[in-house]
């Protein structure tokens, strides 16, 4: 969810509200009421409850110290941006097992902003990273394409170089992707494959066997084409084609009924430590010959700094507004 910072709120006023926001994280993400809420039973623990919170870049009019990097990305060609789905000030990212949890611990966050800020665009997803036997798996979009299996793992050198700025924190672009699933669904599964560049029952690559193998894009099928197409979605984005660059993406899927319309996509969330520097040049790429483009509208765009976490006593941005 995201918000627009009411024109009265100061510097000092933001950090009145991130303090309150703090205070709520702690409290939710343990299973407590967080302070003041009108319905403590709805706190619920053991749900792996989550807080994200996010800087759009009108914050650093008031502080200073922008990071580098961060401004609303151009639109691209693809494009057909929408105000209800874009910008904002303030981002709160909320996960949980448990979907209950997640409504009452927004309500808790958008009361607490009611003086401070006002609601700019919310947006529901889902994902399933679990397989059947219980063990973690890469998710899949609506297109049934495994998503996600080009990330850097979580926790090595490559990670951190990926995702860390150097105070601690990251930033994060938000984009709101439509799919057409009724023209995808027109395709054979082959034409599905070759546009995505990977097998669709294992995420493997057209040149592999299995998920994680290493893409091989010199392979040639037996008339001398490429086996992974030129403008195959998984050799666009592959870090050995955009000099190195790397992100670390996450997706939410999406569906939004409007009376007797239904609109399907994805909530594609990208971590990177410079977005002018790591993501826009390849959503550059990616807009310029991308075989998906023919299936996929980006109808949302935002981007949002991610202070570092805090401390037993400290709060969110404290380094930043304190």
């Amino acid at each position: 969810m995201a918000f627009k910072l009411l024109p009265g709120t100061d510097k000092a006023a933001l950090g009145r509200l991130l303090r309150s926001w703090s205070a709520n994280v702690v409290a939710l993400s343990n299973g407590r009421p967080a302070p003041g809420d009108t319905a403590p039973e709805l706190a619920n623990a053991n749900v792996a409850l989550t807080t994200t919170v996010g800087f759009g870049p009108r914050v650093f009019e008031l502080t200073g110290n922008k990071p580098a990097g961060l401004d609303e990305l151009p639109v691209m060609r693809h494009d057909r941006l929408q105000d209800e789905w874009s910008g904002g000030d303030l981002l709160i990212l909320v996960g949980a097992d448990d979907e209950l949890s997640v409504v009452h611990a927004v309500r808790r966050f958008v009361a607490d902003a009611k003086p401070f800020a006002v609601p700019a665009w919310r947006q529901t997803g889902f994902w399933n990273s679990t397989g059947p036997d219980g063990k973690p798996v890469t998710g899949r979009n609506l297109f049934g394409q495994v998503d996600g299996t080009g990330n850097p793992a979580v926790g090595t050198p490559e990670f951190d170089a990926t995702v860390w700025t150097a105070d601690g924190g990251t930033t994060l672009v938000v984009r709101r992707i439509k799919l057409n699933l009724d023209t995808w669904d027109e395709l054979t599964r082959s034409e599905q494959e070759r546009a995505v560049g990977r097998k669709l029952s294992t995420g493997a690559p057209l040149t592999g066997t299995a998920e994680h193998d290493e893409l091989d894009l010199e392979a040639r099928d037996a008339e001398g084409r490429p086996v992974i197409a030129a403008n195959a979605h998984a050799r666009l984005s592959h870090h050995s084609e955009n000099d190195g660059r790397r992100i670390f993406r996450k997706g939410l899927n999406y569906v939004h009924d409007t009376g007797t319309t239904r609109e399907s996509g994805l909530i594609f969330l990208s971590y990177q430590a410079d977005i002018a520097g790591q993501f826009l040049p390849l959503l550059t790429r990616l807009d310029a010959v991308d075989a998906l483009n023919e299936w996929t509208t980006t109808i949302g765009s935002a981007v949002f700094a991610i202070p570092p976490g805090f401390a037993a006593g400290g709060w969110l941005g404290q380094e930043l507004l304190g």
